[in-house]
């Protein structure tokens, strides 16, 4: 690969990870951050495989995974509520995210966190 290619996919994947850092709760969508970023669906779907080894997709769970964690440890939200900051519009699909992401589903992550356990 040339030089410049890796210095701009390093760059496309800082890019992204910033937005989806910033923006994770919003409709995120690899092509709408593409077209943010002025690429292609692509090129950014090289970036997250070369330079970060994961997938758009993947990070994007990440990131709301982990602050749906904090939240349901440290607020009294419902379930749904948590799901609508993280970004998900259906509490179901959040509730199948995050058990498929954390091995649990979020009430009982909340139940572990509040009761001293140490929740995945």
């Amino acid at each position: 690969m040339r030089e410049g290619t890796a210095e701009r996919r390093d760059e496309l994947f800082r890019e992204a990870m910033d937005l989806i850092a910033r923006d994770y709760a919003s409709d995120l969508n690899l092509d709408g951050v593409a077209r943010t970023l002025a690429t292609s669906r692509r090129q950014l779907q090289r970036a997250f495989a070369e330079v970060g080894d994961t997938s758009f997709r993947d990070e994007l769970a990440r990131v709301r995974m982990g602050h749906a964690r904090a939240l349901l440890a440290t607020e009294s939200l419902a379930v749904r509520q948590v799901a609508a900051r993280v970004g998900y519009h259906q509490p179901a699909q959040f509730a199948k995210s995050f058990r498929r992401y954390h091995g649990m589903p979020p009430s009982a992550y909340r139940r572990d966190a509040r009761n001293g356990a140490r929740p995945v």
